[in-house]
């Protein structure tokens, strides 16, 4: 996590004031209801309820010679609470307290993440409604395809958001998990029940086999999921890069006033919003393998996972929190160019309708394989031409062609409105 990626509502979750309140929170809990069920005395969840805190200088302090955090922790809440300290942490061991509390976390993280998707999504979808009908050209290979209209392509990746959502929120459940069971998770030294109610409490949902850890399979879908998330961020990053290309220009990231794109030529307006969400997307894939690594432990338990959980974790979360918060910005305020994207559509001499008379031909008479041939070869003529000419004007001249289609014929096959005849029915199927 650096400042310059990060944003403060995301980070402070992983911040030792938060996980330590969080740890707190879980010793807190576990105590009431061990003195509940006459484990502990009443007036030790009292004191730890009352006087319960911790110092996170002097944590660090007694870390830097125990060597171990969540003693180091108790140690400190030892401080405050007083004699009756003693019996905090009765029966429990640090995984249950680190992996509860991880899993929190993560929930928190979660919460921000789909409020970050809705943003995003309100956006796209107010500028696919937007751009519903503007015409521009469909690719394919990088190469011009058939026409479509940018609406269209905005509410393709409406669709993709959607579904990342609701991985997300899939993810979020599945990560939602407590264990507070014991060395190697039999309960031999703390009743099920205490899982149950700091579960409860906590807002999460008692795992169903902790060994002495949670399942680390259930953190690699939550980052697997971010990682495809990641590659939603990506996708609809890099069509906007290459729709900002000088060739190309039709869209582009808003460039405000004052702003330099580059120090040595001063016409330059690069595309460095989404050019950097590519680079984010990058990140947080990178961050799926060891968390898939991280699902095989020894035994019970052993502690590999640890220290890739500790990067990963605030670094996943906190890059991919800051790339949703950016990319609905470059979303809000894209320029788009309607103009120049008939000037592109164009420049092929309309060859986008090549499919169009190959249908035509087939169907007053001509085989599919002397159709195609017939479209091909004036089609080449045109890319030879470089746009001299069009293949309209080259059909009207081909005999095999007129033998089947009159003047008028081949006039209604040139019309863009059969390309967004259906666009307003796939938008309600997308949007709604």
């Amino acid at each position: 996590m650096i400042p310059r990626y990060t944003r403060k509502e995301m980070a402070a979750i992983f911040e030792p004031e938060n996980r330590f309140k969080i740890w707190l929170e879980i010793e807190i809990h576990a105590l009431d209801k061990m003195a509940q069920f006459g484990i502990v005395p009443k007036s030790a969840a009292k004191a730890l309820c009352e006087k319960g805190d911790f110092d996170i200088k002097r944590i660090d302090e007694i870390e830097a010679e125990v060597k171990h955090d969540v003693i180091a922790f108790l140690t400190s809440v030892a401080e405050f609470v007083g004699p009756e300290s003693r019996y905090v942490h009765q029966g429990m061991t640090s995984s249950d307290v680190v992996d509860t509390c991880f899993s929190k976390q993560l929930t928190q993280a979660a919460d921000i993440l789909l409020a970050d998707l809705d943003k995003l999504l309100t956006a796209l979808k107010r500028r696919a409604k937007e751009h519903k009908d503007t015409l521009c050209i469909g690719r394919s290979h990088g190469i011009h395809a058939e026409p479509t209209t940018f609406g269209l392509k905005l509410a393709g990746h409406y669709a993709a958001f959607k579904r990342a959502k609701k991985r997300l929120e899939a993810a979020r459940e599945e990560i939602a998990v407590c264990t507070i069971s014991g060395a190697v998770g039999t309960y031999a030294t703390i009743p099920p029940e205490v899982e149950e109610y700091v579960a409860k409490k906590m807002g999460l949902k008692p795992e169903t086999v902790a060994t002495q850890v949670i399942p680390r399979d259930r953190h690699a879908m939550f980052f697997a999921v971010l990682g495809v998330i990641a590659s939603a961020v990506d996708t609809l990053a890099t069509e906007i890069r290459h729709l900002q290309r000088t060739e190309v220009r039709e869209a582009e990231e808003f460039f405000s006033p004052g702003q330099k794109g580059s120090s040595a030529m001063p016409h330059k307006r690069n595309p460095i919003l989404t050019e950097n969400l590519t680079g984010l997307a990058r990140l947080v894939r990178s961050m799926v393998i060891p968390a898939m690594e991280n699902v095989t432990l020894w035994h019970e338990r052993d502690i590999s996972h640890s220290s890739v959980e500790r990067n990963i974790g605030p670094d996943a979360c906190v890059t991919l929190d800051f790339a949703l918060a950016r990319l609905t910005g470059v979303i809000d305020k894209l320029l788009v160019y309607p103009e120049t994207m008939k000037d592109n559509l164009e420049k092929t001499g309309g060859l986008v309708f090549s499919q169009r008379v190959l249908l035509a031909l087939t169907q007053a008479g001509i085989s599919r394989e002397d159709a195609y041939r017939i479209v091909q070869r004036n089609a080449m003529k045109v890319w030879e031409s470089r746009g001299k000419k069009t293949l309209q004007s080259l059909l009207e001249k081909d005999k095999d062609v007129t033998a089947k289609l009159d003047k008028k014929a081949l006039k209604s096959i040139f019309d863009y409105t059969h390309y967004t005849a259906n666009v307003e029915k796939i938008l309600r199927r997308a949007l709604t």
